[in-house]
């Protein structure tokens, strides 16, 4: 098991205790991703932590394949879906650049809070692009750390020491985010961040 696993398999529980930090941004984003819904897609959701947003859109959909690298955080949501009933969402402990998923096989991807704790995003979103049918969507929300959040940069280092940060955070800003969607073939179809140092949420189109 690799750093980044151990870092977050440690904090599983705890993680699945913590309250969401802005209730009404992510109430928001639930709504906004539910409109682009429909009942037969396929979707994915990588780096899904311990399942609760991949419960709350399961009704929605067809099936869900969730994604983590942290068994911990895959075993708590196996158990919150199984105790809330929920059949068509399929978990799984592997890599973002580890799965095994044939191309054109999702009709929507989902991508939160996540793409700033990857070694190589541009590598992921070309992969995301890949997996995608065509005009699929790729759904994100990501801290985009730079400006006056990049103040945190020395700091992450000895967080890191104490167990209190991951192996890889990155700092880029949202229009550099932006560009790297694009630059892969993305059209951005919406963008919307709640406040100065708040995760941007994109939902970012595959061309036909």
């Amino acid at each position: 098991m690799d750093q980044s696993a151990k870092f977050w398999d440690k904090i599983a529980e705890k993680y699945s205790r913590q309250p969401i930090a802005d209730e009404e941004a992510y109430q928001k984003k639930l709504q906004i991703t539910q409109e682009y819904f429909q009942p037969d897609m396929e979707v994915l959701e990588f780096g899904c932590g311990t399942g609760s947003t991949a419960i709350i859109y399961a009704p929605y959909v067809k099936n869900i394949h969730a994604v983590d690298i942290s068994p911990n955080m895959i075993e708590i949501g196996r158990n919150k879906a199984d105790n809330a009933g929920i059949k068509n969402i399929t978990f799984e402990v592997a890599t973002c650049d580890g799965l095994n998923v044939p191309d054109e096989s999702f009709d929507v991807i989902l991508g939160m809070s996540i793409l700033h704790l990857l070694e190589d995003k541009e590598a992921m979103i070309a992969r995301v692009y890949r997996m995608l049918k065509p005009r699929g969507l790729f759904i994100s929300s990501t801290v985009c750390m730079s400006g006056m959040m990049a103040l945190l940069k020395p700091v992450i280092p000895i967080m890191r020491l104490f167990g209190q940060a991951p192996e890889t955070v990155k700092f880029f800003s949202a229009k550099e985010l932006v560009k790297s969607l694009t630059d892969a073939g993305f059209e951005i179809n919406y963008q919307w961040q709640p406040g100065k140092n708040k995760a941007v949420f994109i939902v970012a189109k595959k061309s036909a």
